[in-house]
């Protein structure tokens, strides 16, 4: 069966455009509350609702609540959570399932709907396709007697907050250090400032006075702007960038210099290594091939999976390994949470400073990133790029042209009708007159 609704990262899109509206999660959230009781065991289930700062987050809260509960599912809500602090307190409060409103980095105007199973994970595609099959049916409403409840839980934030301290090794603390923490005026405004000030940091908070419509304006992980100037005006040590759900990070140092997921990776993983700790590393196809030359060189196995947080774990449970993340600053520590988690993973790049007593400049010294260069090529539907001859051979020259010394990608857009070619090199120039080499081998199909 294909996905109607389910993309890779839940159900997400305009708000009181289809499927946003507040009669689909009114569906969504019966069909959903009748798979669960499908693989539910025992008593009845019950599921775990958090959403970030968007002013539809009130409507769409709401419509799942009436859904689930008419489903006979019984409905405990958080208010504004962290995606992640969802995943957490699903498993920790041995619930059926979790349910996250947000639309992550996008604008307030976007929202959307993503599913955490019983034990904090993504649901499986089988359990999606599922609720896929069951909105298909017409809506129905179990005996009166059966009817779900709800009730909110007062104390989601602080069970977070004392998990995000747990990640932190007991022997260290952030005294002495001053951060900057942008939390995007998004959901975790009222919880990650507490976590590193109880650490022991002294914390500038911004973006932390969201008004329902100023989710990831101009501010946080996708505008780091923002923290770079109060890094800069505070005298600050580190600026922490989390996105509207808090499952992205960025940093930035006292010299304003901006760190992406990339870096930040290695950073982990190299304090990792030196703790003991063995595993390889997931990234992406779009991972800088700088950070796959100096994990090599600490003989650390790399893999690229597809882009997207959803692949790079997928991969990381097949093979077994515990770190991954992708260059937008998703970082995935399976021995310290099941998901992607903004807070947690800043922690695990603080440890690594205090530990070493370096900056991150000096952890990252090893890493220069390559420059990139991505043309967008417009190709006609059904387009086979792939079996384009003029394309592959310009592909095989330029490849040869580069060595080891740099790398070609070329990807079709998953939402329009673009071919994204991209080239990495250990020049701006050299990068960027190879992908118009290649794009021009395009000229004849374009």
């Amino acid at each position: 069966m294909s996905r109607k609704y389910f993309g890779t990262d839940g159900v997400r899109g305009r708000v009181g455009e289809a499927p946003i509206t507040a009669d689909f999660m009114l569906r969504l959230g019966h069909a959903a509350g009748e798979v669960f009781k499908r693989h539910d065991i025992g008593s009845k289930p019950t599921v775990l609702i958090g959403k970030d700062t968007r002013v539809s987050g009130y409507m769409i809260e709401a419509a799942l609540e009436a859904g689930f509960t008419s489903a006979g599912v019984n409905v405990q809500l958080t208010g504004p959570l962290p995606t992640a602090a969802v995943a957490y307190l699903t498993r920790a409060l041995r619930l059926s399932a979790g349910v996250v409103i947000s639309a992550s980095h996008n604008p307030y105007y976007d929202n959307g709907i993503k599913f955490f199973s019983a034990e904090g994970a993504k649901l499986p595609d089988s359990v999606e396709l599922e609720i896929e099959a069951l909105l298909e049916q017409p809506l129905t409403c179990t005996p009166s007697e059966s009817i779900g409840r709800a009730k909110r839980i007062d104390d989601a934030a602080g069970r977070y907050i004392e998990f995000c301290k747990s990640t932190f090794p007991n022997e260290l603390n952030l005294k002495g250090m001053r951060v900057v923490v942008d939390c995007a005026n998004g959901a975790a405004y009222e919880i990650a400032p507490h976590v590193f000030h109880e650490l022991g940091a002294e914390v500038i908070a911004i973006g932390a006075s969201p008004d329902g419509f100023n989710i990831n304006e101009k501010i946080g992980a996708t505008h780091p702007k923002a923290l770079q100037a109060a890094v800069k005006t505070h005298r600050a040590d580190l600026g922490i960038a989390l996105d509207g759900d808090a499952d992205r990070l960025l940093m930035i140092d006292a010299d304003g210099r901006l760190y992406n997921g990339d870096e930040l990776l290695y950073v982990v993983v190299c304090d990792g290594v030196a703790q003991g700790r063995q595993s390889g590393v997931v990234g992406t196809l779009m991972t800088n091939l700088a950070v796959e030359n100096a994990l090599k060189h600490l003989k650390v196995p790399f893999a690229r999976a597809k882009v997207g947080d959803r692949y790079v774990l997928e991969m990381m449970v097949e093979k077994g390994w515990v770190w991954g993340g992708e260059s937008s600053g998703h970082l995935l520590c399976l021995d310290k949470h099941t998901t992607g988690d903004g807070i947690v993973s800043a922690l695990q790049v603080l440890s690594a400073v205090r530990r070493s007593g370096r900056s991150l400049a000096e952890l990252t010294a090893a890493v220069t990133l390559y420059p990139q260069t991505m043309i967008n090529v417009k190709i006609g539907k059904g387009f086979d790029w792939e079996r384009y001859a003029p394309l592959a051979a310009a592909r095989e020259s330029v490849a040869a042209d580069l060595g080891h010394n740099g790398r070609i990608l070329i990807r079709p857009s998953g939402t329009e009708p673009l071919l994204r070619v991209m080239v990495e090199a250990e020049s701006e120039s050299v990068a960027t007159i190879a992908a118009k080499r290649l794009v021009a081998s395009l000229a004849g199909a374009v």
